[in-house]
């Protein structure tokens, strides 16, 4: 025996009626939204359009005070330029094997610095 379907479920959705109860009751309208497109690519431009102009351009609510933070210190840290062939680039560049891998370090420009790979 079928158990009865819920007002919320649409007839028409082509979703089943469990997919679109669990996605609405998960996250909310949006997320079925998405989901709907993405089972039938027909639709996918049409539906998409609509629901990223329905969304504002910028939500302060989703940014917390630790995101930011976290964010302003990883611009801080520099990486290392990933190259198939290293060189010096100035003269405080020094060339040194480290773990089976060729580094290209420089003590006047961070900048400099490179691993091949």
């Amino acid at each position: 025996m079928r158990p009865s379907l819920p007002s919320v479920v649409n007839p028409d959705s082509p979703l089943p009626p469990t997919a679109e109860i669990s996605a609405m009751s998960l996250a909310g309208f949006r997320l079925a939204s998405f989901l709907r497109p993405a089972l039938h690519p027909v639709s996918l431009l049409r539906s998409s359009v609509s629901v990223l102009s329905s969304q504002p351009a910028f939500q302060p609510a989703l940014i917390s005070s630790n995101h930011v933070a976290l964010n302003s210190n990883m611009n801080l840290i520099r990486g290392m330029k990933v190259r198939s062939s290293v060189k010096k680039i100035c003269d405080g560049c020094s060339v040194v094997k480290r773990k089976g891998r060729v580094y290209v370090i420089c003590s006047k420009n961070p900048r400099h610095k490179q691993r091949q790979g």
